[in-house]
């Protein structure tokens, strides 16, 4: 069983781009379902449910207070996460795919694009990091930069400072980078940052839509 939960019923979700969810360390896919109202239309969320087993909550792999963790163990939970993900995308005629992650879940959208990096269309990381890995780093910069939405509050405590310079410098050096803060948001998702999420969506993997003059004021 998947554990997945959908912003969309099955009847709703051919012709439309796939955004998968990932939750934070902790937590479970019920907290990702908290941004399906900002999806723009023609986008499907699936929040999916990590499966390494954190108390009675749920992550992707162990993490220690400062963001460390084994390399192996990160890579093993990424390739069994794409399998997932290739899973699920073709029970469904999608247009495309795109990655949302949460905390840690942001550490695991970033290791699957630099698993796959033609794979994908958007990411979208918020509150979190990009995991250390000296073996895909062997391979990058990645080919092609792909549109990136990075949201946090800069005194969010649970990322700490050494974690941030590594995320800003692989990010600017590998992706198309949208990077906003919320002052006072702290270490969660805010009603500004959802917004944004939407119009970022909406711009770059809802090609019908027209981009929202909003989105360049942000």
């Amino acid at each position: 069983m998947e554990n997945v939960r959908w912003s969309a019923g099955p009847d709703a979700r051919a012709g439309t781009h796939l955004l998968m969810m990932l939750h934070g360390y902790g937590a479970d896919e019920t907290g990702m379902a908290e941004l399906f109202p900002s999806l723009p239309a023609g986008v499907t969320g699936a929040a999916l449910r990590g499966t390494f087993p954190v108390g009675d909550a749920h992550g992707w792999y162990l993490l220690d207070p400062s963001l460390r963790a084994d390399t192996a163990e990160v890579l093993e939970a990424a390739t069994g996460l794409l399998a997932r993900v290739d899973r699920i995308r073709a029970e469904g005629s999608f247009t495309g795919v795109s990655l949302l992650g949460f905390s840690q879940g942001m550490a695991m959208a970033v290791t699957l694009l630099r698993l796959r990096p033609a794979g994908f269309s958007a990411v979208v990381g918020l509150s979190g990091f990009v995991a250390e890995n000296e073996l895909l780093a062997m391979a990058e910069p990645l080919p092609e930069p792909v549109p990136f939405f990075w949201g946090r509050d800069r005194n969010d405590w649970v990322i700490n400072e050494d974690a941030i310079l590594h995320t800003r410098n692989w990010l600017q050096e590998n992706t198309s980078l949208t990077a906003r803060t919320y002052p006072g948001m702290g270490h969660s998702i805010g009603a500004e940052e959802a917004r944004d999420v939407g119009i970022f969506l909406r711009r770059y993997v809802a090609p019908s839509a027209h981009e929202d003059a909003e989105y360049k004021a942000c």
